[in-house]
């Protein structure tokens, strides 16, 4: 009993700190790197037409058609991408779902091979897989794990993927054109407020990597920066020879 009762506080304490990130990424992941890559490729789009010395007018139509065309970009992509990617799993599926009805018992072997692969008793492998392989879609799901990594039930839709996509591009490009549509007519507002929004975005990084918040966000700040005075000076140069 006493071995019990010391242990229960560090079974209580492991199971409230035992957890982990979402390596997939779920909502957060697309919708941090989809602003920060609206942010990023539209400021530097925006500073680089200001270095060729152009009214104020023609910088913030360039911030708009580059946030619109970015966005639509992104969203066309990102839907494609992941209806192909669904489409080709759904395929999969279904020729595993073929040959769970065609070899039902090879199928239930190879489940049990793999778990023997694993360390299991060969009779607790092969009663196991017994087990499972009674519903046929608990075994395609079983199955589907097991090879293929999936889950048939959490498959990504394009739509989603599309939507997010395509408004979290449009909100992180449109930090930068903010200060020109309330009246600026020069670029250093629009520097001010993308570069917090830049520092922001590396942090929020760091909530679906391993790297601390600070340092994301002065990685980020320090790499969108950059790529905004060299196409500010790439501008200034084709400014001065045209």
């Amino acid at each position: 009993m006493s071995v019990v009762e010391a242990q229960a506080p560090l079974h209580e304490a492991h199971r409230d700190n035992h957890t982990h990130r979402d390596v997939n990424g779920g909502w957060l992941r697309p919708a941090v790197f989809g602003a920060m890559d609206g942010l990023v490729s539209n400021l530097a789009l925006m500073t680089g037409v200001a270095g060729g010395a152009v009214s104020s007018g023609v910088v913030a139509v360039t911030g708009l058609a580059g946030l619109a065309a970015g966005a639509f970009s992104m969203a066309a992509g990102e839907y494609t991408s992941v209806a192909s990617q669904r489409e080709l799993v759904q395929a999969e599926l279904e020729v595993e779902r073929s040959q769970l009805r065609k070899h039902p018992v090879d199928e239930m072997q190879e489940l049990a091979a793999l778990y023997v692969s694993r360390g299991v008793e060969p009779a607790l492998a092969r009663e196991v897989a017994m087990q499972l392989s009674k519903d046929p879609e608990q075994a395609l799901e079983i199955h589907a794990r097991e090879e293929l990594g999936i889950d048939p039930d959490d498959l990504p839709s394009p739509a989603v993927a599309a939507v997010s996509s395509f408004g979290s591009f449009a909100l992180g490009a449109l930090l930068p054109v903010l200060p020109y549509l309330l009246g600026a007519t020069a670029l250093w507002p629009a520097v001010l407020l993308a570069l917090p929004g830049l520092f922001a975005c590396g942090a929020l990084v760091a909530r679906v990597t391993a790297r601390g918040w600070f340092s994301s966000g002065a990685r980020q700040l320090a790499l969108g920066g950059a790529a905004a005075a060299v196409t500010y000076g790439l501008g200034m140069l084709l400014g001065a020879a045209l």
